[in-house]
C-alpha cells in the first residue's frame, strides 16, 4: 500500500507558483502591502499595486522588478477615501477574473484633530473600513468569476485589545487617534469575519481570510530604497525590539500564506507564530469578540447606511 501523499510544510522563502494569476494589493506601494507585493511577484503572478499615489506606485514596481526579474506587476490608481471613485477603479484594472485582492491599505494618524474624508466619514474609519467594503462591492464579479478567489483582510493586533462602539463608529463623541485607528482596524476584521459567513450563506466559491501581521516595525524591516531606507542607526536601535518583533517583510507572511495556501479557509485569523507578534505565519483562534455575530451583523448593517451600498454577495 502507498504512502499517502503529504503536503510539504509551509516555507516563506519556497512560495508556490501561481502564474496564471491576478492578485490586487490596496496600498501595495509601501510597508507591508509592498512587502505582500514583492513576495506575490515571485511567484509569477500578475500583482496590481492599488496606491493613491502615481509616482509612489512607479518606485514600488522599479524596487520589486529589480529584486523579481520578470515580475509582471502593474498599478491602478486607487483612493479608498473617495467611495464614489472605487467603482470606476475597479473598471480601470481591465481583468476578466481576479483570483484575490488584499485589503491592506490604512490610514494611521497619531495626534488630533479629527480628520474627516470627503464623503464626511472620520478619516480612518472612511479610508481602512468603509473603502474596503465599497471596494469589496465592485469586486465582487470579478472574485466570484475565479475558480476559488480569496479575500484576504489584513487586520492589526491593536485591534486585538480594542471594541466597537456601535453608537460611535466615527468617533464624534470621543476622538482618540490610536483608539480610533484600532477601532478601524477592528471593523475592518469583523467585515472579512462577517463577508465569510455570507459567502457561505449563498454558495459563493470565494472564501475570506482575515490576518494580521503582528509587531511589525520599519527599523526591523530591510531596505527597499526609494520605497523604504533603514538608516544603521535605526537597525542597531531597533536590535533589543527583534526578540519580541519583526519586520514589515515577515509581517506580510500572513497575508501572502492566506493567498497562496490551498490549506487556508475562510473564517480563518492567520498572523504570526510567536505570541502573535512575531514569527512563521500561522492559523491562530478566532479572537472571542470577532465572533460575535450580533456585533458584525449590526456593523455590517451600518456600514451599508453610511456608505448607500448593500454589498450585494453573488453565489459563486
Amino acid at each position: 500500500m502507498s504512502p499517502t501523499p503529504s503536503t510539504p510544510p509551509w516555507d516563506v522563502r519556497r512560495l508556490p507558483r501561481a502564474d496564471d494569476s491576478v492578485f490586487l494589493i490596496t496600498g501595495g506601494n509601501a510597508g507591508i502591502g509592498y512587502f505582500v507585493a514583492e513576495q506575490l511577484s515571485a511567484t509569477g503572478a500578475t500583482v496590481v499595486l492599488g496606491s493613491r499615489n502615481p509616482a509612489k506606485a512607479e518606485a514600488a514596481m522599479a524596487s520589486i522588478r529589480a529584486r523579481v526579474p520578470g515580475a509582471r506587476v502593474r498599478a491602478v490608481r486607487l483612493d479608498l477615501a473617495d467611495l464614489s471613485s472605487l467603482e470606476t477603479a475597479v473598471e480601470s484594472l481591465g481583468v476578466e477574473c481576479l483570483d484575490a485582492v488584499v485589503h491592506n491599505a490604512g490610514v494611521a494618524l497619531d495626534v488630533p484633530p479629527r480628520r474627516e474624508t470627503g464623503d464626511g466619514h472620520e478619516l480612518m474609519f472612511g479610508t481602512n473600513h468603509l473603502g474596503h467594503f465599497v471596494l469589496t462591492r465592485w469586486l465582487m464579479p470579478l472574485l466570484s468569476a475565479a475558480p476559488a478567489a480569496r479575500m484576504v483582510t489584513m487586520g492589526s493586533f491593536a485591534a486585538k485589545s480594542e471594541r466597537i462602539d456601535l453608537d460611535d463608529l466615527q468617533s464624534e463623541e470621543d476622538y482618540r487617534p490610536k483608539r480610533a485607528y484600532g477601532r478601524s482596524k477592528l471593523a475592518q476584521m469583523y467585515f472579512g469575519v462577517e463577508l465569510e459567513r455570507r459567502l457561505r450563506a449563498v454558495g459563493s466559491t470565494v472564501a475570506s481570510v482575515v490576518v494580521h501581521p503582528g509587531g511589525a516595525l520599519d527599523s526591523l524591516t530591510p531596505s527597499r530604497p526609494p520605497v523604504h531606507v533603514r538608516t544603521t542607526a535605526a537597525r542597531l536601535g531597533a536590535a533589543p525590539a527583534a526578540l519580541l518583533l519583526q519586520g514589515k517583510h515577515a509581517g506580510a507572511r500572513p497575508a501572502v500564506r492566506a493567498v497562496l495556501d490551498p490549506a487556508v479557509r475562510g473564517g480563518q485569523l492567520w498572523g504570526p507564530r510567536v505570541f502573535g507578534l512575531r514569527g512563521e505565519p500561522r492559523r491562530e483562534p478566532l479572537w472571542n469578540h470577532l465572533a460575535d455575530t450580533s456585533v458584525a451583523s449590526r456593523l455590517w448593517d451600518a456600514s451599508c447606511d453610511l456608505t448607500g451600498l448593500d454589498l450585494g454577495v453573488t453565489p459563486g
